[in-house]
């Protein structure tokens, strides 16, 4: 079995430190890529009709390009993004509904301009039917996960 470390990265932030942890690891590497990409203003969390703000509050789902091939052969997933409303961004939730979690452990990784992880592993949960375990932290770089 082996590692996968999976992302979404809004600003490249995230990204940036998946990239290096899938490196140090040898872990494989999966960049979660919404079909309609983000622009600076769908992101703007300050606006309250932005994008990003209408697809959390309404629980929308958000279609994801591309997929991972095999996704079986993965005991342990490392799964990265910006915290928004306190928890994943939707196309995260998309991304992990497309997948069978059953028996996987499963590290929730974040990154946060301030807000702490609160809730996000129990709100994901439901989206990562299966998993044998979730947890979940806030990172500020590769070496904090």
């Amino acid at each position: 079995m082996s590692s996968l470390v999976a992302y979404f990265s809004a600003e490249g932030r995230t990204g940036g430190i998946a990239k290096e942890f899938a490196q140090r690891t040898g872990a494989d590497l999966f960049e979660i890529i919404p079909k309609e990409p983000y622009t600076k203003s769908d992101i703007n969390y300050l606006n309250p009709i932005s994008r990003c703000n209408r697809e959390q509050i309404g629980g929308k789902d958000v279609p994801v390009e591309g997929s991972i091939a095999d996704f079986g052969r993965y005991d342990t997933v490392y799964l990265g993004f910006p915290i928004w409303y306190g928890q994943a961004p939707r196309v995260v939730h998309t991304f992990a509904k497309e997948y069978d979690w059953t028996g996987k452990t499963v590290h929730v990784f974040a990154t946060s301009g301030g807000s702490g992880i609160g809730k996000t592993a129990e709100k994901l949960s439901p989206s990562l039917k299966g998993a044998a375990s979730v947890d979940a932290k806030i990172i500020k770089a590769a070496s904090d996960i």
